[in-house]
């Protein structure tokens, strides 16, 4: 008789191998496979979700809603110390590893650009002030970004429900508070107009772009996400990381919201060291890099980025000459640097 055939993993359980994960960021606090006994021990919530996959490692069904929610909440508690999480319903739950990894990434351009960089450290402390352009109903970049390097934060988003439910969250967590500022942008076709104010200046700009252009091609792209994954037939659509319309889909595409960006960041040349999103698209880049150039930034740079078999990339730029660089360095980070020097030699 024939030996029977080995079950071969789908791609949702070798998320549970016991494998370090190499391509991401060397900061990175995700680049181990999950301690679900430690993550169920800091949140018991997680618990009943844990389940052994195919190769008798405890894992989670990436597929549940409900099981990557509860896995979101206990990586937040044990390793950035948010007690309280939540969204509602239908909105996105992001995997925190790719959000981690984005963060790491920008504190490695504000380094090289900055005179701490000498001593190879990213700057820190919250007068580096961070715009996240569609900061969610879930915060998930101000929260990384304020636990690892003590950032401040203007979250920006065109839904209430979002802004509402990310400030729950700040109200929820001191650490928060003070620290992370939403503002609610009330026209949709305005990316940092009506949210940068007067006189105002940032050191960097995030932004996880909509990735689809319309409610079919999302529908769609997650049926195809989900064929390939569980390697079967799919004609239900099930969002197990969720998403609402404007998290997911806009006009034109991911390009056409990035071309639009890049477009308005202009008016605020002088006013943000580093403007930056995601380009999930390979294919979008020459289209993005067209936009860059006719928007005259000074310089562009491309960071990759992955995550399994996934791959992105961070495409950052700046308007700043290098007079106006060393400026910014002057006026805004070398006061700091001697405030943190003194605050050091005081604590010894």
């Amino acid at each position: 008789m024939p030996d029977k055939k080995k079950k071969l993993p789908n791609a949702a359980d070798r998320v549970g191998q016991r494998v370090e994960k190499p391509k991401l960021h060397p900061r990175n606090k995700h680049r181990q496979r999950y301690d679900f006994k430690q993550l169920s021990q800091s949140t018991p919530h997680l618990a009943p979700f844990v389940r052994l996959n195919n190769y008798g490692d405890e894992s989670i069904d990436f597929f549940n809603p409900e099981a990557v929610k509860a896995l979101n909440k206990a990586l937040l508690k044990h390793y950035y110390n948010i007690r309280d999480w939540d969204i509602p319903k239908g909105y996105l739950c992001p995997p925190i590893p790719g959000r981690a990894d984005y963060i790491h990434y920008m504190a490695d351009l504000l380094a090289s650009s900055h005179a701490l960089s000498q001593r190879g450290k990213p700057p820190t402390g919250s007068e580096i002030k961070c715009l996240d352009i569609g900061v969610g109903a879930n915060c998930v970049y101000p929260i990384i970004g304020h636990a690892e390097y003590g950032w401040s934060f203007v979250g920006a988003d065109i839904e209430p429900v979002a802004i509402t439910s990310a400030n729950k969250i700040i109200q929820a967590n001191p650490q928060l508070k003070g620290k992370v500022e939403l503002r609610l942008q009330s026209n949709s076709k305005n990316i940092f107009i009506g949210i940068i104010q007067k006189d105002e200046h940032f050191d960097l700009t995030i932004c996880n772009p909509p990735f689809h252009g319309s409610f079919a091609e999302a529908q769609s792209g997650t049926i195809r996400k989900l064929r390939n994954l569980k390697q079967k037939k799919i004609t239900k659509p099930i969002l197990n990381f969720g998403g609402q319309s404007n998290e997911l889909w806009y006009a034109g595409g991911e390009e056409g919201f990035i071309r639009n960006m890049a477009f308005q960041s202009k008016q605020f040349a002088s006013r943000c060291y580093w403007f930056s999103t995601l380009v999930s698209k390979s294919s979008n880049l020459d289209g993005v890099y067209e936009a860059l150039k006719k928007a005259q930034a000074s310089e562009v740079k491309t960071i990759p980025m992955g995550q399994g078999n996934k791959t992105s990339r961070i495409v950052s730029w700046t308007f700043l000459t290098k007079e106006q660089r060393e400026e910014w360095m002057r006026t805004r980070w070398e006061s700091h640097d001697k405030t943190l020097g003194k605050n050091d030699k005081g604590s010894r």
